[in-house]
């Protein structure tokens, strides 16, 4: 009935979002051509390179929703294909951004992954794609349990894993007030791998057995499979040199920005200068089809900023780079002496700060860093981050970490690292529950 009733509102929820889905389709890169993808129908080379994909050691129908999930469903592929080599997998995403990470992946392990976009939860759509694939089993990186894939993969008796599985106390207070409609979905998957210890009293919270549910770390925050490789780093690193930003310059990097904050975080810059004149800034928005209308924003402020796509581009007598390309962040991160994490200032939620971390950086963020908070809780004990309540606070804060950066920035570093090492071994210990159901 529960089903019955989501198949009747479905199409009139996916109806409502569909002007505001093409809309972000278009800006960031998607194709028309993407849609029949969504509904199942893939072209005969996507078809035949599935078909081609290894199946002695299993296949995986493994699903990821953006940037952040694929980088999750990497780091458990990797390590996956070298503990099963006779293993398949298709990586199925939802975003244009996600799914050129994906493209990369798919490059990678030629032969052995194939990256799709996943299919919209229409019925009978799921039950085309088993018949593509043939998975024996259905992996969910972090969220987006579709009743209908999961009903199908049930039918089927194939086991279905939620991995680096996260569960907020509001998200969690959300579940119990429609316990009825989730439980029915929820308690038909295999198991749930959950990222904190608190998460697994949140699961069982709306009524799931406590067998299903098991602690593994969070795979985003194990160091183990982050480092990011020295080439990549150096070729960024070239770019800047041509750009005008030299290696000894200190930089400061505004990671994952959303709309706003990129033009605060440039004046606090501005000021910072007129203490450290050589300060170069780096911007990384989350959303890079934002360039065009930040570079403007920015050109408002007197910055006449360079983007890394145009091949042209310097930086003038103030040095500011904006990264207008996706799947670099951690990389960038390398190349800087101070880290701001974009989406906890003028937005809710806040960004990852884990790479930033791994860096071996100085990392600073704002109030608002709600999706991370035993993460944030695990940092700040530590003293391996800095969170500052507004602007001005960043400005002093940046401005004194500036001021002494090889002994205080190193030791906050530090010190975050030693933080992360409560999460070391999650990857290993997902792939492990993984190849076990």
């Amino acid at each position: 009935m529960i089903l019955l009733l989501y198949n009747l509102l479905l199409p009139f929820g996916l109806l409502c979002m569909l002007p505001g889905a093409l809309i972000k389709m278009k800006r960031r890169g998607g194709r028309w051509r993407d849609l029949l993808e969504r509904l199942g129908f893939h072209t005969p080379g996507t078809r035949a390179a599935i078909a081609a994909l290894p199946r002695d050691g299993g296949r995986l129908w493994m699903h990821a929703v953006s940037v952040g999930e694929v980088n999750v469903a990497r780091k458990i592929i990797k390590r996956l294909l070298q503990a099963s080599p006779d293993l398949g997998i298709v990586l199925a995403t939802t975003t244009p951004t996600g799914h050129a990470l994906a493209k990369e992946c798919e490059k990678q392990h030629t032969g052995r992954v194939v990256a799709i976009y996943s299919p919209l939860d229409f019925p009978g759509v799921p039950r085309r794609m088993l018949d593509l694939i043939r998975p024996t089993q259905l992996v969910l990186v972090e969220a987006e349990v579709w009743p209908n894939l999961v009903a199908a993969c049930v039918r089927e008796q194939i086991p279905v894993s939620l991995v680096n599985a996260r569960l907020s106390p509001r998200s969690a207070k959300r579940m119990r007030m429609l316990r009825a409609l989730v439980r029915p979905v929820y308690g038909r998957l295999r198991q749930i791998l959950v990222q904190d210890a608190p998460d697994i009293a949140r699961w069982q919270s709306f009524g799931l057995d406590a067998s299903l549910i098991h602690l593994t770390g969070s795979v985003k925050y194990d160091p183990d499979g982050s480092t990011v490789p020295a080439e990549r780093i150096d070729a960024l690193r070239a770019i800047l040199n041509e750009r005008g930003i030299a290696s000894d310059q200190p930089v400061l990097l505004a990671a994952s920005t959303h709309d706003g904050e990129e033009v605060e975080i440039a004046r606090v810059f501005q000021r910072l200068r007129v203490k450290e004149p050589r300060l170069a800034l780096l911007i990384v928005p989350r959303h890079v089809e934002r360039a065009a209308e930040i570079q403007a924003d920015l050109a408002e402020l007197g910055i006449q900023a360079a983007r890394r796509s145009v091949s042209t581009s310097r930086v003038d007598s103030t040095p500011c780079l904006l990264i207008d390309s996706t799947g670099e962040l951690a990389a960038w991160q390398h190349l800087a002496t101070l880290v701001v994490i974009g989406k906890s200032f003028l937005a809710t939620g806040g960004q990852n700060p884990a790479e930033a971390v791994f860096a071996g950086k100085a990392v600073l963020f704002g109030p608002h860093m709600e999706n991370f908070t035993p993460l944030v809780d695990l940092l700040l004990e530590h003293r391996g981050a800095l969170q500052v309540r507004d602007f001005a606070e960043l400005e002093s804060k940046a401005a004194s970490l500036l001021e002494n950066h090889d002994a205080q920035a190193a030791e906050m570093a530090r010190h975050g690292l030693q933080a992360l090492q409560a999460h070391r071994g999650a990857t290993a210990r997902t792939v492990k529950a993984i190849l076990g159901a």
